[in-house]
């Protein structure tokens, strides 16, 4: 008996789960790519920072995987190619993607790369989703209506931070920043993070990056004895605040202070989008489902690939059209929203396309907290009180 109510549940089952969607369903072939720029960079401080050679490759085929679950009930066909590229031969790299009929990209890039593929693909009628460049201005003045950010902001991280500093009743900040210009972005964003949310910024210093190699013998006591020097002498503070964008000095901070204080931001406890650690409302399915597939721990670049894919598989399963046009406009409706294994369903900000999102803070081991915090009221949405709200940006090709 039950060998034969099995087969006539599963295609009960079939039959409802096709007919959700039966008004819209038609069959289509969705073609998206993940362009990913690969710069020269030194070597990471930590051999645990190494870069995977599949980095963002890795989430873009789970997220194939997973859009073909739903596609397949739908007659919809999922294809998404992989190129990586050098900032030189980036433009070539989109030309030859565009030509091939694909009018969805994945852009893994810095923000000069970024703005000059997202007008290559304007010209072609794609959409670009950004799953990297954090700056301000890309959600703002140098905003395209083209191009959707699923990365969070220099802003979105810094307030993350933030108010968990504030909820923690860390008032007094001792703000130590890089001196790269990303540094002194990312150092901007954690001034107006404390205008925001009431903190003081005590005192300030920049540690000069002098170049040269980081991972040497001799590289860690050179740092070990001029940062407890360097950190000599300041004003009281209840937290160390670090805005490292490239990675060459916070991550000693910890343990090298000259007053030992918790360090946030570069280092520390730290905002992300996704660690390999993360197993709340329901993570650890997804954890498992990547190291199957990849025989590694998930990255960030990863897990914002996997989203950006996720999100337009599930904006072309509700229109049932692969126009991007049609698509876009879903994703930034009222309709639009995504699990996204962070405790609430993500969205889009129609004002200037960033993904509103729940941000991690990541002491290295485990999630110690999740941003937006509790307390922290928005009339629209809590996530709203992170990054750029509707009256902070001057963009208007959304409008």
């Amino acid at each position: 008996m039950l060998t034969r109510l099995v087969p006539l549940l599963a295609a009960a089952f079939l039959t409802v789960f096709a007919g959700l969607y039966a008004p819209a369903a038609q069959a289509l072939d969705v073609r998206a790519a993940v362009l990913r720029v690969d710069y020269p960079e030194l070597l990471p401080i930590s051999r645990y920072d190494l870069r995977p050679e599949d980095l963002a490759f890795a989430g873009a085929a789970l997220a194939e995987e997973d859009n073909a679950t739903t596609g397949r009930f739908l007659g919809h066909n999922y294809d998404t190619v992989t190129r990586s590229t050098t900032p030189e031969e980036a433009e070539q790299a989109m030309a030859g993607l565009l030509a091939d009929g694909i009018r969805y990209v994945v852009v893994d890039a810095k923000s000069a790369e970024l703005e000059a593929l997202t007008a290559q693909a304007d010209e072609a009628g794609a959409l670009v989703f950004n799953t990297r460049a954090p700056e301000a201005a890309l959600r703002s003045d140098a905003c395209r209506a083209n191009l959707l950010h699923v990365a969070p902001s220099y802003a979105m991280r810094a307030d993350a931070v933030a108010q968990f500093a504030i909820w923690k009743q860390w008032k007094r900040w001792l703000l130590v920043s890089g001196s790269n210009p990303e540094d002194r972005a990312l150092a901007e964003a954690y001034r107006q993070a404390a205008r925001k949310f009431g903190a003081t910024i005590v005192e300030e210093r920049e540690f000069e990056d002098t170049g040269g190699a980081r991972r040497t013998d001799s590289g860690h006591v050179m740092v070990q004895r001029q940062l407890p020097t360097f950190m000599q002498g300041a004003e009281a503070h209840d937290v160390v605040i670090a805005a490292d964008a490239t990675d060459y000095f916070a991550a000693y901070l910890p343990y090298h202070l000259w007053t030992p204080r918790p360090v946030m931001g570069s280092a520390g406890l730290r905002p992300v989008t996704m660690h390999g650690a993360h197993e709340a409302w329901g993570a650890t399915q997804f954890q498992t489902r990547f190291e199957k597939l990849t025989q590694r721990r998930v990255m960030e670049e990863d897990y914002n690939a996997w989203l950006a894919l996720r999100v337009l598989g599930e904006a072309v399963t509700r229109t049932s059209s692969a126009e991007p046009e049609t698509v876009e406009d879903y994703i930034l409706s009222d309709a639009f929203e995504l699990a996204a294994f962070k405790g609430q369903k993500v969205t889009f900000r129609d004002w200037n396309g960033q993904l509103r999102q729940p941000l991690l803070l990541y002491d290295g081991r485990i999630t110690v907290s999740v941003s937006p915090q509790e307390g922290f009221l928005h009339q629209v949405s809590p996530l709203d009180t992170m990054g750029l709200d509707r009256p902070e940006s001057n963009c208007t090709a959304f409008e």
